[in-house]
């Protein structure tokens, strides 16, 4: 056998062993997946035919659910997190995944832990990016990468970690929305799904702090630590929620100003808000069947059935008293 035969069979070899390795790795997360009917919907790409895939989640479970099994090892995981609670957790530091939120974390060689709670529906989508495409477009970066990724470009398969949890913007919503629904027509999807994959890297891989942290930065910082902090003083308290001027004073800024900033990240006011997250609460209650439809009224501070009835209406499209008997409640409660 010459030496170009003896080539040739090597990489016959090795590309025959990629073809195992990814379709035992679909294999394998899809199997995580099977039990829980029409859970997971890959969006775009493959982890290892283009570094980058796109996948979408939207199940509701009865028990725990052990997250970590859909880990790839060698991957950078970025997850944007519309319902439900999750949590990652990496030696004493652990990630909260909230509803409206979005983080990222680097699972190494099975280091982390991770679940989904039981009893709520779970709708998410991850973005995977192996190191190669992390270092091909990340190459040229002005060092303001977030450590974990770029370890990940660096291509240290054995560091994991995770990042802190972010609050998703009212723009960030509408992306999200965009991605399991693309504006374009089939033939453009590649490439709308490629810039979107590079806005999402731009969005949250870059990080700045102390001294290094542009002006511009911090004053975005500010504003959505402000806002973070509106939206845990009125979710501690639905039934008595404080009024604008003392939450403006808890955050530290005047109520015009906390209104304005409020409007642009949430897309929506603060008593919209207040209504919304109050709506969503009272329809998990009812959901779960301890709760009748005056208790769960209580239970979010409105005293009056009828002004209740009006506002749940309205977000759900249903009567209070019918939504645990539609099939597809849980559909409504995503709107």
């Amino acid at each position: 056998m010459n030496d170009t035969s003896t080539l040739g069979s090597a990489v016959g070899r090795a590309e025959l062993k990629s073809s195992q390795r990814r379709k035992l790795a679909r294999l394998s997360e899809a199997a995580v997946w099977q039990p829980i009917a029409g859970s997971w919907r890959p969006l775009y790409g493959g982890f290892y035919d283009l570094g980058v895939s796109i996948e979408t989640h939207d199940f509701q479970t009865e028990t725990k659910l052990d997250w970590s099994r859909s880990f790839h090892p060698e991957s950078l995981e970025l997850c944007l997190n519309l319902s439900g609670d999750g949590a990652i957790s990496h030696g004493d530091k652990t990630a909260e995944f909230k509803p409206l939120t979005a983080g990222f974390y680097k699972p190494g060689k099975h280091s982390l832990r991770a679940w989904r709670e039981a009893g709520q529906r779970h709708q998410f989508i991850t973005i995977e990016f192996s190191s190669g495409f992390l270092r091909e477009h990340l190459a040229a970066s002005d060092g303001a990468l977030h450590p974990l990724v770029e370890k990940a470009a660096q291509g240290n398969r054995a560091a994991a970690g995770l990042s802190k949890i972010h609050r998703l913007t009212a723009d960030q919503q509408q992306l999200v929305a965009r991605l399991m629904s693309p504006p374009v027509f089939q033939g453009a999807r590649d490439l709308w799904y490629r810039g979107k994959i590079l806005e999402l890297m731009a969005e949250f891989f870059f990080e700045r702090q102390g001294s290094d942290e542009l002006f511009c930065d911090r004053q975005k910082r500010t504003i959505r630590e402000r806002v973070d902090r509106v939206i845990g003083i009125l979710r501690n308290d639905l039934i008595h929620p404080p009024g604008l001027e003392e939450i403006g004073r808890a955050v530290g800024c005047s109520p015009f100003y906390l209104s304005r900033i409020f409007s642009k990240e949430m897309g929506m006011t603060i008593p919209q808000f207040l209504r919304q997250t109050r709506m969503e609460r009272a329809a998990e209650l009812l959901r779960s069947g301890k709760y009748n439809v005056t208790e769960a009224a209580l239970e979010v501070g409105y005293n009056s059935l009828s002004h209740f009835s009006t506002a749940f209406h309205a977000t759900f499209g249903c009567c209070p008293g019918l939504y645990p008997m539609v099939p597809n409640h849980a559909g409504l409660a995503g709107k």
